[in-house]
């Protein structure tokens, strides 16, 4: 991997979190209340870019809290175990997005390149902030970047979709950003 490799790299994960920021700004007030499955998906995806981008783990902490919620009393709009310790504002969420930019810019652009081979996570972070999923524990930086990537991605589309369903809106494409 070279710094050809790091700028194109960011210049699309810069477009998926552009996508997933348009996607807060343009869902209306009123859906944004009241389908919560559009706030949950926007959360998870904010956190999972935010631990991902996060090296060592150790020093992961979420902006904006969350609780590892029973899996049998999970809120019923909920897409897994991380439930938002409150329901945060669009506000909250855009300012939360822009800082995850940034740290990711950081990360990708300026880590030595011999560093994005070495694994992701160590053993004893495993578990520190039960966030890990069981197939990326072996993963090395640009392995979890490009799973991140994805995953960031993945979600913007089901945001989309949801927003075309429920508002007749949806963001435009963004090919890359600075």
């Amino acid at each position: 991997m070279n710094q050809l490799f790091q700028e194109i790299l960011w210049k699309n994960f810069a477009a998926v979190i552009d996508m997933l920021q348009n996607t807060i700004v343009i869902c209306p007030d009123e859906i944004w209340r009241t389908e919560r499955k559009i706030f949950y998906i926007t959360y998870h995806t904010i956190i999972f870019l935010d631990y991902g981008f996060t090296t060592p783990v150790k020093d992961f902490y979420a902006r904006l809290p969350y609780t590892i919620g029973d899996p049998d009393h999970l809120p019923s709009d909920a897409i897994d175990d991380i439930v938002p310790n409150e329901f945060y504002s669009k506000e909250e969420l855009i300012a939360y997005t822009s800082i995850v930019r940034e740290k990711g810019k950081k990360l990708i652009k300026q880590t030595p390149v011999e560093k994005f081979n070495e694994r992701w996570i160590n053993d004893d972070e495993v578990h520190l902030h039960d966030l890990c999923p069981s197939m990326v524990v072996q993963y090395n930086l640009l392995e979890i970047l490009l799973y991140n990537f994805r995953h960031a991605q993945h979600h913007v589309g089901q945001l989309n979709l949801l927003l075309r369903q429920k508002a007749n809106v949806a963001t435009e494409w963004v090919s890359q950003s600075e």
